[in-house]
């Protein structure tokens, strides 16, 4: 069997150049953790002054033409007309109505709407092309779906000290969170600059044209040097959002976990009268989840993983982790579990993990487990 050969982001020079570890990222080479401090020390620089990562394995693909944010509004689940141009918002894909497992989430993105005729679109790598697929094949005459996987470079700048890196290169960086705008600076290309970010810290995301990639990516570092700005991987990357409770497509999110159990509900415009799987998510809230994502805080020494089994006190199994990890920010094992709602469990009730055949225990806490300062 032939060997596929992963993707490269238009700066994989550049990580091969600072002592990236590389790995496999839904078809994509990128860093998970950079040599001179691993995954806790770029965990901290996030967490207390600013971190540079590369995610330009992120999907993006825009749809215009008449009507285009309309067509889009009916496609996914949030309500595209809460918010106006110049304004991002978090969204999910959910399988239609009358296809197998309905309602359940072929992806979750960010929308940014530029006008009513024009929308740019972020999925997750891996879901890219199904979603952009799906949205070709139902769009309207006149409007165009467009993938810009290839194309289109995105930069995340993170923490406290981001607001001060972006100013040093001419950035705009004074904007809402959730919003964006296009600006230059520094001597870099057009960028647009996004008030969003996966880490739960004040940041934002640059969107560049993938040929100009590496000359922002240099000017950023330059710019940030005597903040003690760090390039950051994709391991650092899990263990912030994990602190935050964020979900990830796969693990809290996919087409056997609704945004109804995910607790995603919010992501929702229930008032809608079209979205994909509008009908089968609607009879699932009226009629109450079987599962439901909770957080779950070692209060011993054992570190949670993906796909353990959850038992209540007399050993019984009442769910199953779908992300666990060492928190860098508390020192301790944190995890999110889908949770049997028929077991009544609440915030504080003493729970245990089956890590590798010894149950640990656990505290079940309601998510972010550290503070955000995303607003």
């Amino acid at each position: 069997m032939t060997a596929v050969t992963p993707l490269t982001s238009p700066l994989h020079d550049r990580h091969l150049a600072a002592g990236a570890k590389l790995a496999d990222f839904s078809g994509w080479s990128m860093p998970i953790e950079y040599a001179g401090g691993g995954v806790l020390a770029e965990h901290t620089a996030v967490r207390e002054g600013v971190g540079l990562f590369d995610v330009s394995h992120l999907g993006t693909g825009t749809v215009r033409g008449p009507g285009a944010a309309a067509f889009v509004d009916a496609c996914l689940t949030n309500d595209l007309s809460r918010i106006g141009p110049g304004r991002a918002q978090y969204t999910l894909c959910c399988v239609p109505d009358g296809e197998a497992q309905a309602g359940g989430v072929i992806d979750d993105l960010i929308a940014y709407l530029h006008g009513p005729d024009d929308v740019l679109l972020v999925p997750n790598a891996a879901n890219a092309g199904e979603v952009l697929g799906r949205l070709a094949d139902a769009a309207p005459a006149g409007v165009a779906v467009e993938d810009r996987h290839t194309e289109v470079a995105v930069l995340a700048v993170q923490g406290p000290r981001s607001l001060q890196v972006l100013e040093l290169l001419g950035l705009p960086g004074e904007i809402g969170y959730m919003s964006f705008v296009t600006g230059t600076g520094g001597g870099t290309a057009e960028v647009t600059v996004c008030r969003t970010g996966y880490t739960g810290e004040h940041g934002y995301e640059l969107l560049v044209a993938a040929d100009r990639a590496g000359e922002l990516w240099d000017a950023l570092l330059e710019a940030g040097a005597d903040l003690g700005i760090r390039p950051c991987g994709l391991g650092a990357r899990d263990t912030l959002r994990t602190e935050m409770g964020y979900p990830l497509h796969g693990h809290e999110l996919s087409r056997d976990i609704s945004p109804v159990q995910a607790r995603a509900g919010w992501a929702v415009g229930w008032a809608k009268q079209a979205f994909w799987g509008r009908t089968a998510l609607t009879t699932e809230k009226a009629a109450g989840p079987a599962r439901s994502l909770r957080g779950l805080r070692a209060t011993g020494r054992g570190i949670p993983r993906p796909g353990m089994a959850v038992l209540d006190t007399d050993g019984n199994r009442v769910g199953e982790t779908t992300s666990g990890t060492f928190s860098p920010t508390l020192r301790t094992g944190i995890a999110l579990a889908l949770l049997d709602t028929s077991a009544r469990i609440v915030d504080g009730a003493e729970l245990a993990v089956d890590v590798r055949g010894r149950p640990q225990p656990v505290e079940v806490v309601a998510p972010p487990f550290v503070a955000s300062h995303v607003r």
